[in-house]
């Protein structure tokens, strides 16, 4: 049996699924890498923006019933980090979605089966593609069976959100609030890396790489918000 195709399997399994639409499970494991070229293949951008949506909704309907006095504050920060680039690369790991997915050639050899951004991405792919077949209550289901550990886990609001986390700080403290610049963006446009600093009274700084800006500037914000509580 092929490896890939072993892989898909493996997949649907640790999924409690097997895709009735194989095309659209292709689409989801199909990264943008694989479309450049002479075969201009179907990728999973569009479906990673609806599986975003839809696994946001799962954890936000979760949040709210496991606790019924937080504030919608802590219920926001507690989101976030369930929703991250990290948290969904964590529950791609977890289903062994990395060998499953449909890659341009030498990406592969450069680790990109592991790579963060790229597992996240696909996995969000996936989610929607499980949305679209089974609706949200099944897609609901396997999402919250992949995410258990993590809903189990002690939320460090702060690493949850960091950029509220540093803004909070910086205004119990009576600073500026933070401001974010743009260093350096590197990299193919399929797998940009983004190199930002974000600084305080431009006397304090810290710098942050990510697959996004956004990924960036919490990086960024996470680094110089542990560096304050480490001086605390």
């Amino acid at each position: 049996m092929n490896r890939r195709v072993a892989a898909i399997d493996a997949l649907e399994a640790r999924l409690g699924h097997v895709f009735a639409d194989r095309d659209l499970l292709e689409r989801a494991l199909t990264h943008a890498s694989a479309s450049q070229g002479a075969r201009k293949l179907p990728d999973n951008e569009r479906l990673e923006f609806l599986g975003d949506r839809v696994l946001g909704l799962v954890m936000a309907h979760a949040l709210m019933s496991r606790d019924g006095e937080a504030t919608a504050g802590v219920l926001s920060k507690q989101l976030a980090g369930l929703v991250s680039r990290q948290a969904c690369a964590r529950a791609a790991r977890a289903a062994g979605l990395g060998d499953a997915l449909r890659l341009q050639g030498g990406e592969t050899r450069r680790g990109a089966r592991d790579h963060e951004s790229i597992l996240a991405d696909a996995c969000e792919a996936v989610i929607a593609a499980l949305y679209l077949e089974v609706g949200l209550d099944g897609a609901g289901a396997i999402i919250l069976s992949l995410w258990a550990p993590m809903l189990e886990e002690p939320v460090d609001l702060a690493i949850a959100d960091p950029k509220s986390a540093l803004q909070e700080w910086a205004a119990a403290n009576g600073r500026s609030a933070p401001v974010y610049r743009l260093i350096s963006r590197t990299g193919p446009d399929h797998e940009p890396q983004f190199t930002l600093e974000v600084s305080i009274d431009e006397a304090e700084s810290a710098v942050g790489v990510g697959g996004s800006l956004q990924v960036a500037q919490k990086a960024a914000a996470l680094s110089l918000l542990m560096r304050q509580r480490g001086q605390a």
